[in-house]
Order: C-alpha cells, then sequence, then structure tokens
C-alpha cells in the first residue's frame, strides 16, 4: 500500500481491489467507516449495532466487490448495503427507531455558544423522534451525509421525485412538530 494508492478514486481503488491487491479494501474501510457507522447509528439509536452493521456490510460489499460497477458511484454503493442491512436490524427488532441521539453540532469553545447548540440540538432531536422512519432516513442521508438526491435514490431505491417529496415531507412534518414544542 502506497500513498499513491491512497490518492485514487474510490472506483479506481476497486478496480485495483478487484484486479491485483485485495489489501488496499483497508483503504476503503478508513474512508467510510465512520460515516457509515454515524449513518446507521442516526437510524437504528444503538451504537454497537451500527458498528455490527457497518462490519457487516464491508464484509459483503469485500464477498460482492467483483459486482460492483466502476463507472458508478462507490459511496452510494456501499451506503446501499448499509441501508439494506439497517432495514434488517429493524425487522428484527420489530420497533421504530427514533434518528439523532449522538449527532454532534459543530462548535467553538465558547461555553454560551455550546449551550445554545445544545440547546437546539435537543429539539431537534425531540421533533426528529415524532416523524415516520419513512421521512427520517431520506432527510438523514439529505441534510447529515450530504448525499444528492440521486445517491437517496439509489440507497433507497425510490424514484428521485419520491426522495424530493420524502424530504419536502419531513420538513414540513419537523416545523409543524417544532412549533408545538
Amino acid at each position: 500500500m502506497t500513498l499513491k494508492d491512497k490518492e485514487l478514486t474510490d472506483e479506481e481503488l476497486v478496480d485495483k481491489i478487484i484486479t491485483s491487491d485485495k489489501n488496499l479494501y483497508v483503504i476503503i474501510i478508513e474512508r467510510y467507516e465512520k460515516k457509515l457507522i454515524r449513518y446507521a447509528n442516526n437510524l437504528i439509536k444503538d451504537k454497537n449495532k451500527a458498528i455490527d452493521v457497518v462490519q457487516e456490510s464491508f464484509i459483503k460489499a469485500f464477498i460482492d466487490l467483483n459486482n460492483f460497477d466502476i463507472k458508478k458511484k462507490f459511496s452510494s454503493w456501499i451506503y446501499r448495503i448499509v441501508h439494506n442491512q439497517v432495514i434488517n436490524i429493524i425487522k428484527k427488532y420489530h420497533k421504530e427507531t427514533p434518528l439523532l441521539e449522538g449527532w454532534d453540532f459543530k462548535s467553538e469553545e465558547n461555553i454560551e455558544e455550546n449551550f445554545e447548540i445544545k440547546e437546539i440540538k435537543e429539539k431537534v432531536e425531540k421533533c426528529l423522534k415524532n416523524i415516520p422512519f419513512l421521512y427520517r432516513e431520506p432527510l438523514s442521508l439529505y441534510y447529515i451525509d450530504e448525499k444528492s438526491y440521486e445517491e437517496i435514490s439509489y440507497i433507497l431505491r425510490i424514484p428521485i421525485g419520491t426522495v424530493a417529496t420524502h424530504i419536502n415531507r419531513a420538513k414540513k412534518l419537523m416545523k409543524k412538530i417544532c412549533q408545538k414544542n
């Protein structure tokens, strides 16, 4: 593994992993592990389960790497695998899980500002707990994981128009719920 390998795009790296050096998969894990754990934890609200989901997803992705189309975005593909694992966990435990318990807002060292941010975070969490999973998931992908509508469409296997509708409805629900609180 060289510095040059670390500079490859995800898709170039996957191609190299498939064709010549399976050990480079470590770079993929390093790039995505924290993001994917945060994403999974935002959805299932259990850090340990989120870590397990991501580990299982990396294993599944590695096993199925030959089927990845390097003309597409690897990030969307790996998020899709994690999404499927999260859905399986949710079905297994038969409960809807709230979003954003461990979400960190960026803050400065200013204590007053930190307090205000913490207060806002608590309000957002309280509001999000009342939003159905159907709307929480695209909202999380869009605002927290900064995925495009196209990527969300691929990850959730729904049309782009539906993504836009779900995000729009989620925003309206958030507004109504937050105004009540």
